[in-house]
């Protein structure tokens, strides 16, 4: 076959996407403008590039990202593949020998006769063209790569930076504390009575739920949080963040009353317990179509992983929540896939343009591997004349993909996690139990 498809980033996502591609027969053109010009983060000349934590998280199938490692194992991932090999002790998790990890993904890459590298940065000025390409250059996209995607998306820019809430489950959150409603509308009118004001509200399904306080834990919740450990960020991260949003840590240092009047404001709303107003609320909104999980509303936030559980977890309400994501706030230039992209990760507006990786709003290693072999795999089929292959929500690859590319006008980042799957038809309280059974019913709908 003499057509070829390019690949714009030797990354995770990339590479894994080249060498489905190259598998099938079909040459690749592999542009990476490393070692020429680097990143602010990146430093290896080798691809595949591990910049943070040298962990692929739990190999166990009851962990979200254990089971999406098991489904891109059966598909024959190569990334995957390489991280076996050169993993290194951690217990239950897959972590690797980062340069070892790096080394064999790029022999791999250089040594496949269909691949062809090119060693420089690529401009996207024939975005235009016929040409199947696939975009993944990651989150810290070239300024004159980032341009020309806006112009090819229509978008008048990229996101430049994620600031996002942390996420829960919502069957973790204790509803005989939470209760549902949009601001305003929990007021009880005036011959309203009680009874029909409780039943009125309870039966709301409104896209909020929310979660009061009172003074005393209203301010026990702000200390904590004014004292916990705040994660450390790259120098060219600092400015790119505190420009678009505020931490909610850095909010309440402000002042004791200041989240009282900013996202923890409690007007317009009613306290079930007391028939009173709230000293003050915490909101959650649905994130995803099926309503299994919401976010903290204005919760973007710099802290730890572990302190964000255990100061989050001091909300009423939330002492037993289940956090599928946690809130980050660094420089990721990603697109809003759930307006531009299909569960193929290809542009709808152009059929023959492809994203793949973290430019998509998946988050994390695996993420972004499986979004690459998804990419990949679709690109060659529609070189091939072939149908596309959409993967069934019930596999967290398909799901990972649906999420992105499903309407969603608070869209944010997500990893892999088993609230975006299709819940089972049966409740089962345990959670290990649950999670076995979801990872056993995507396995075999694999």
């Amino acid at each position: 076959m003499d057509k070829e498809i390019v690949v714009i980033g030797a990354g995770l996502a990339g590479c894994e996407a080249a060498y489905q591609i190259a598998k099938r027969g079909i040459k690749v053109k592999l542009y990476e403008m490393k070692p020429k010009k680097f990143s602010e983060a990146h430093c290896s000349k080798n691809f595949a590039e591990i910049v943070c934590s040298n962990s692929f998280k739990s190999n166990l199938h009851t962990n979200a990202c254990g089971l999406l490692k098991e489904e891109l194992r059966r598909l024959d991932s190569l990334l995957i593949k390489c991280a076996d090999k050169t993993s290194v002790p951690a217990g239950q998790a897959l972590a690797v020998d980062r340069e070892k990890f790096s080394n064999m993904v790029t022999k791999i890459i250089k040594e496949n006769p269909n691949i062809e590298i090119i060693n420089e940065e690529y401009e996207g000025n024939d975005f235009s063209n016929e040409q199947i390409k696939i975009i993944a250059t990651g989150p810290l996209t070239s300024d004159i790569l980032a341009k020309n995607i806006s112009k090819l998306t229509g978008t008048d820019k990229l996101y430049f930076y994620d600031a996002a809430a942390p996420i829960v489950t919502k069957e973790s959150i204790d509803m005989n504390i939470a209760f549902f409603g949009d601001r305003y509308e929990q007021e009880r009118g005036k011959n309203e009575d009680v009874e029909e004001w409780k039943k009125r509200i309870n039966n709301n399904k409104a896209s909020y739920i929310n979660l009061p306080m009172n003074k005393q834990e209203y301010e026990e919740f702000c200390n904590e949080l004014i004292n916990a450990q705040v994660a450390t960020l790259h120098e060219f991260e600092k400015r790119e963040i505190f420009e678009g949003c505020m931490p909610i840590e850095i909010m309440a240092k402000r002042g004791l009353d200041t989240l009282r009047f900013g996202p923890l404001k409690p007007v317009g709303f009613t306290d079930l317990r007391t028939n009173v107003r709230p000293y003050a609320i915490v909101q959650l909104r649905q994130d995803n179509e099926e309503g299994t999980i919401y976010n903290l509303v204005g919760f973007q936030t710099n802290l730890k992983f572990g302190e964000q559980k255990r100061v989050f977890s001091k909300i009423p309400g939330l002492q037993n929540a289940e956090f599928v994501k946690y809130g980050v706030m660094h420089k990721n230039t990603y697109i809003n896939s759930t307006k531009l992209l299909d569960a193929t990760y290809n542009l709808k507006q152009n059929p023959y343009i492809f994203f793949a990786g973290q430019i998509t709003g998946v988050e994390g290693y695996v993420e972004s591997i499986s979004s690459g072999m998804v990419a990949g795999i679709n690109a060659a089929n529609k070189l091939m004349k072939k149908d596309k292959i959409i993967f069934s929500t019930q596999t967290m690859i398909g799901a990972l993909a649906k999420y992105i590319s499903t309407t969603n006008e608070k869209f944010q980042p997500m990893n892999a996690n088993f609230g975006i799957l299709p819940q089972l038809d049966e409740k089962i309280k345990d959670k290990k139990l649950k999670y076995e059974k979801l990872a056993n019913r995507a396995l075999d709908e694999l």
